[in-house]
């Protein structure tokens, strides 16, 4: 009978910690998703985007639904893979889309020289905030859409940047 009663508590142990096993599971496929589908998370730092955002980095939020629905227009600020670099994700502003005539300095340190070019078609045209000093489409010209990954619309470190990020006006 000893041995019944021992078995039995096994039994509710070992049910409670698959029920606990579960919901812990249940999160992470729920967090898989919203990471993958939804929102995700990313640090954008370097200069290419001051003053917009900070130097040393800040952690921004990245909707991902407006990109597969074609939502995103000049002025968005975006998270795309780097062509240059398919394991970076790199933080810039869309300046045009497919169609759109672009005007750009194509050395601003040095000269006033500019060129103009026409966005093909299923391409953005994307430049950081610092011209200066952004490795960008005027680098690398214009990337195609399906590398943009993410639309960003908040800022939520550090706490002084806390807040909004919306199109440039």
């Amino acid at each position: 009978m000893n041995g019944l009663r021992n078995l039995l508590k096994y039994k509710s142990i070992a049910k409670e910690a698959f029920d606990k096993t579960l919901i812990a599971g249940e999160l992470l496929c729920f967090l898989h998703v919203t990471n993958t589908y939804v929102c995700t998370p990313t640090l954008g730092h370097g200069p290419s985007m001051l003053p917009t955002l900070n130097l040393t980095g800040d952690w921004i939020l990245a909707e991902k639904i407006s990109t597969r629905l074609g939502k995103v227009h000049n002025g968005d600020i975006v998270t795309a893979r780097s062509p240059e670099n398919p394991k970076k994700t790199i933080v810039k502003r869309i300046m045009g889309m497919e169609g759109d005539t672009v005007t750009y300095l194509v050395d601003p340190k040095n000269s006033e020289k500019s060129r103009t070019i026409t966005v093909p078609k299923g391409h953005v045209w994307i430049q950081g905030d610092n011209i200066y000093s952004s490795n960008d489409s005027r680098h690398f010209g214009s990337i195609p859409y399906g590398l943009v990954q993410g639309k960003v619309f908040f800022r939520f470190w550090p706490v002084d940047g806390f807040g909004s990020l919306g199109p440039e006006v």
